[in-house]
């Protein structure tokens, strides 16, 4: 089905909106009038904080090779390996992502969000979806690196680096979570594509085995990971993300000195 509920928030509006998209004609339904999705000044959709998961993509951890059992790991994870996107990085659907003056390109990682609903503490696998509000889609963004034994925050964490949106589809709207189409293009061509179905941790086991040992509040936004052979893109470049079920999300990449008066992220 085409059509979903979701939840919207717009730039220079505090409260959350409540709509109806056409993912097929990437168009909403807001009380009673029709827009073009890119008619829209788009906030973020979410408030609370954002905890990114690394390796839970079967491609990503073997695309390691031999080095996850050398120092300092040993072997492969035996939990969720997390890092957070602060406050500063989260910016709506639409708004360029500024590209450092250090940087040549950025990595495009195209990453499933899951909005929770509620307080979740030690949750089990098989109620874990109940603490979820709904999902979103995320452009967890970085500098190119190579080292993942410390966390990357000059290169994970700069202003701009995490849009999220256009909107949140409610939780009853998408079927099975654990078998989405993820795809990326750049300036139109198809850059990557993969699925959620080769998750790792499926989206219920992410949340219990986080959850196990550290609370997730509502509001939070659990990114599920980002697959292997994530594309780069450069100034200039226009990104879109698309995933089955919850729409696309498109920003282009601006020099981060040439943003408008100082605009805010």
């Amino acid at each position: 089905m085409s059509k979903v509920k979701v939840r919207v928030k717009f730039r220079g509006i505090l409260q959350e909106r409540e709509a109806v998209a056409n993912l097929d004609e990437n168009r909403i339904e807001l009380q009673g009038r029709h827009y073009r999705v890119d008619q829209l000044m788009w906030d973020a959709p979410i408030s609370g904080a954002v905890y990114g998961t690394l390796f839970n993509y079967k491609g990503a951890l073997a695309a390691l090779g031999e080095t996850v059992y050398e120092a300092p790991y040993h072997g492969e994870p035996k939990a969720p390996v997390l890092y957070i996107k602060p406050r500063n990085t989260v910016i709506g659907y639409g708004m360029p992502i500024p590209l450092p003056a250090d940087a040549r390109e950025l990595e495009i990682g195209a990453a499933l969000g899951v909005v929770m609903g509620r307080t979740a503490t030690r949750v089990s696998e098989e109620q874990a979806l109940e603490f979820v509000a709904g999902y979103t889609i995320v452009n967890d963004v970085s500098i190119p690196h190579q080292s993942f034994y410390r966390p990357a925050i000059k290169q994970k964490a700069r202003d701009g680096f995490c849009p999220v949106g256009p909107w949140i589809v409610e939780q009853d709207e998408v079927l099975d979570p654990d078998a989405l189409g993820v795809r990326v293009w750049i300036n139109g061509e198809l850059r990557q594509e993969n699925t959620t179905a080769n998750l790792i941790r499926s989206v219920s086991r992410l949340i219990a085995d986080v959850t196990d040992f550290m609370t997730l509040y509502a509001g939070d936004t659990l990114l599920v990971g980002v697959p292997e052979g994530a594309p780069v893109a450069k100034a200039g470049d226009h990104v879109r993300i698309g995933i089955d079920g919850i729409g696309s999300l498109e920003n282009t990449i601006i020099y981060e000195d040439e943003l408008a008066g100082g605009q805010r992220l």
